[in-house]
């Protein structure tokens, strides 16, 4: 049963709510997490088969548990993970209501809080924590129509390649979901073209450290904001078969088709931007940058780390980078699956507050906003570029959870 109040309710069951619910258990503030459907759920049911996590198990994970069953130096697999929070929430005995959907959240007409309207009732609140995380509602481009033996889906439907119809597969974003995606599938012996735009495309490891270890060590975890001009790019690492760095021209030598951003469609014709070799280039610029900025760090901190030279060798660029393919004959290629790995937008739409900017996005400091009692958090950027991020939600989760404690509807009640 649902109680009729309580201070703080956390919507969202997911890594950000746990943490939440830790740090609130701490300083003994009374809440609920409610979440629509059960403990990590898009871990369970949005995610491919064969995905593993991005970062190593001794990196992806709160401060006081590790995974009891995967390697520290290893990649915990997603049902790896979806256990591991289960047993999270049992080992700090969160208040998890699952099942519960919450429809709207409103300030309380008749004095201070908020009316939480749920799908199994109402609670009254002091706060309220939107932890939904943020990948929300998926984002499928209005590029190409539907057209006759052609099955469009979003990254987040995709679970191996025999769930397929037979014919080629065009994979469009290449982030960490598209590269592994298409990878996935040319492995399994499909035609694949992959559509690649602006990345980051950072190193797995280099001289025996992962690339989680040295984000920490140069200090770009705790990075405040974006570089300018790169809020929207995306990040192609990987975790799978061990972890191993994306490399765009080892994955033309298999047989993938790459080609730029994917621009329009017409008259059977899927038609692409002539970026690919641009885009590829400043992917290993940044792939560069990072190996430079760690052999700085080691000579000037004396560390005895493994050469590596041949990590800075750049090969030449394969004829579909030289020489791009601008358009496709979709009947031609025989494609018959378009998989849009395009990412994700933010839904507070049942939250109805003003605490958001013309364009939808919350308007937060560290997760705080101007209207007393609410906050976000588990999102991108929330203070520090690893706030989307375990560790990272759980040390925004503590500042929130030192916020509430310290505000002064607590200790008037």
């Amino acid at each position: 049963m649902l109680p009729e109040k309580t201070d703080t309710v956390i919507v969202g069951g997911g890594q950000a709510g746990l943490a939440m619910s830790e740090h609130l258990s701490k300083y003994g503030i009374p809440h609920v997490i409610l979440e629509r459907h059960r403990i990590a759920e898009r871990w369970r049911t949005e995610r491919w088969d064969s995905l593993v996590a991005n970062g190593p198990a001794w990196h992806d994970r709160f401060p006081s548990m590790e995974f009891p069953d995967t390697a520290p130096d290893d990649f915990a697999t997603k049902h790896s993970v979806t256990s591991y929070f289960e047993a999270y929430a049992t080992q700090i005995a969160a208040p998890v209501h699952c099942g519960v959907e919450v429809l709207n959240a409103t300030g309380n007409a008749h004095g201070t809080g908020f009316v939480v309207d749920t799908s199994q009732g109402t609670i009254e609140a002091t706060n309220i924590v939107a932890a939904t995380g943020p990948f929300q509602t998926p984002v499928v481009p209005s590029v190409l129509p539907d057209l006759p033996g052609i099955t469009q889906m979003h990254s987040t439907a995709y679970r191996s390649p025999d769930q397929l119809a037979q014919g080629a597969v065009m994979v469009v974003g290449a982030g960490s979901s598209g590269t592994q995606i298409a990878d996935e599938l040319r492995r399994s012996g499909r035609e694949v073209y992959l559509s690649v735009g602006p990345h980051d495309r950072p190193p797995r490891s280099y001289r025996g450290r992962d690339f989680c270890w040295w984000l920490g060590v140069l200090g770009k975890w705790q990075a405040k904001t974006p570089p300018a001009g790169k809020e929207h790019v995306t990040i192609a690492v990987s975790g799978a078969r061990g972890g191993e760095t994306v490399d765009f021209r080892r994955m033309a030598a298999t047989g993938i088709t790459l080609v730029g951003r994917t621009q329009r469609y017409s008259d059977g014709h899927l038609h692409f931007g002539p970026d690919l070799a641009k885009n590829i280039a400043e992917g290993d610029a940044n792939y560069l940058s990072v190996l430079r900025e760690a052999d700085d760090y080691i000579a000037r901190n004396g560390l005895d780390f493994p050469p590596e030279p041949e990590a800075h060798i750049i090969p030449p660029d394969p004829a579909c980078i030289s020489d791009p393919v601008l358009s496709v004959d979709i009947a031609k290629a025989g494609i018959t699956t378009v998989i849009w790995a395009t990412g994700f937008v933010q839904d507070f739409s049942w939250l109805k507050v003003d605490a958001f900017a013309p364009d939808g996005k919350p308007l937060h400091d560290r997760g705080v906003t101007d209207i007393p009692g609410v906050y976000f958090l588990g999102l991108p950027w929330l203070s520090m570029r690893g706030s989307a991020f375990i560790w990272g939600v759980w040390v925004d989760a503590q500042y929130l959870a030192e916020h509430i404690a310290a505000s002064p509807a607590l200790k008037a009640g």
